[in-house]
């Protein structure tokens, strides 16, 4: 055995001196020895375990407080979903789509979740920084008109002569021509009442509205846990009235995509691993979702709202056959179509110009799991 051999052993071991044979191959290899000693160092310094790769920090935003809506991400986090993808996720909630899609195009957050349909108007605005959506978590947006049965209002035409509170900024009421052109609804024929977003649970609890346009995951979830009744909520969702959009998304800053695009994917990977865990224990999945939420906060309220999630926006006809997080481009385009119809766009965006499927994995890996026992 080489006397390198032997070096290499007693550097690995700590071995205090060579063996006997070693020692005596030094004299009369000494020259060659010292010419081999720096190859000894190389193989010293290959054979050496590799240092551990450190995590990608990534830096991620909701785009409203924890709620039982958030049950992906915040399973990620706690079950090491993120840590498995060599990530290290920083979580925090701001302000609202717009105020997520503003974050992440200044590069204060890397990643945000945000409604899509928000990111096609910011998009529009002159000179607006090229951030795109790069997984779609809601394959159908929660729009919805959300009023009181006993106030006669039972179905979308029943809204005639009505009176529907909509808050500063809402977007389920951007869609609203075009659904109720679809469902040949005389909009002269509604009062649209401008209201602030605060008081939009309470105004129709008390009966200060019959209708109020909004999320059929907050503010339709949020009036049962006001005491209304279910049976006197009529919930009516414009994606089963025609509407075609699709709801909220992942978004990345352009510059960590294009620096970190395996982050990126890695981040998606986590995302659908999260879906599909939240999915399948949902009572569970809501334990990690409650402790971060206020002692307030009801474990069954946040457990209906995330069902809900699943139902009604997550879990649809076309990603039980495409699987979760791509668009379909007709579909795309049907949908910016509708939002034109409450204010044209400068240029109609394509799906190319607001979509990046380049970090989805391949369709085996986003198709869901056999439906979970109920």
């Amino acid at each position: 055995m080489c006397a390198c051999h032997h070096l290499i052993t007693a550097a690995r071991t700590g071995a205090a001196a060579l063996p006997d044979d070693a020692t005596a191959m030094i004299p009369s290899f000494g020259r060659l020895l010292l010419k081999t000693l720096p190859l000894c160092g190389a193989l010293l310094f290959a054979a050496a375990p590799a240092q551990a790769q450190a995590a990608t920090a990534l830096h991620f935003a909701l785009d409203r407080p924890v709620d039982g809506t958030a049950a992906p991400f915040v399973l990620a986090a706690d079950k090491g979903l993120f840590r498995a993808e060599d990530l290290a996720v920083t979580m925090d909630a701001v302000n609202g789509s717009a105020d997520a899609i503003a974050r992440v195009a200044a590069g204060e957050r890397d990643m945000a979740l945000a409604d899509l349909n928000a990111l096609i108007r910011y998009r529009d605005g002159e000179g607006a920084p090229p951030v795109k959506a790069v997984f779609v978590l809601y394959n159908k947006a929660p729009y919805a008109i959300i009023a009181r049965r006993s106030r006669g209002i039972a179905t979308m035409t029943d809204l005639a002569g009505k009176t529907v509170g909509a808050a500063e900024g809402d977007l389920a009421i951007r869609l609203w021509p075009a659904i109720a052109r679809r469902n040949d609804i005389r909009r002269d024929k509604v009062r649209i009442e401008k209201i602030a977003a605060a008081v939009r649970e309470p105004m129709l609890s008390a009966g200060q509205l019959d209708a109020v346009a909004g999320s059929a995951l907050v503010s339709a979830i949020n009036l049962h846990n006001r005491g209304i009744p279910a049976n006197d909520l009529a919930v009516l969702r414009f994606a089963d009235f025609g509407g075609e959009v699709y709801g909220h998304a992942l978004i990345v800053n352009p510059a960590f995509a294009a620096s970190r695009p395996e982050a990126v994917a890695a981040f998606v990977r986590a995302t659908i691993a999260g879906v599909r865990l939240a999915r399948k224990d949902q009572p569970h999945a809501l334990d990690a979702v409650m402790a971060r939420m206020s002692a307030s906060a009801s474990h069954d309220i946040e457990l209906e709202r995330w069902r809900a999630t699943l139902r009604d926006a997550i879990v649809t006809d076309e990603v039980k056959r495409d699987g979760l997080g791509g668009i379909d481009a007709a579909r795309f385009e049907a949908g910016v179509a509708q939002l034109a119809e409450d204010g044209e766009f400068r240029k109609r965006p394509l799906a190319a110009d607001i979509f990046d499927p380049a970090f989805l994995p391949p369709l085996a890996a986003r198709s869901l799991d056999p439906d979970p026992a109920r």
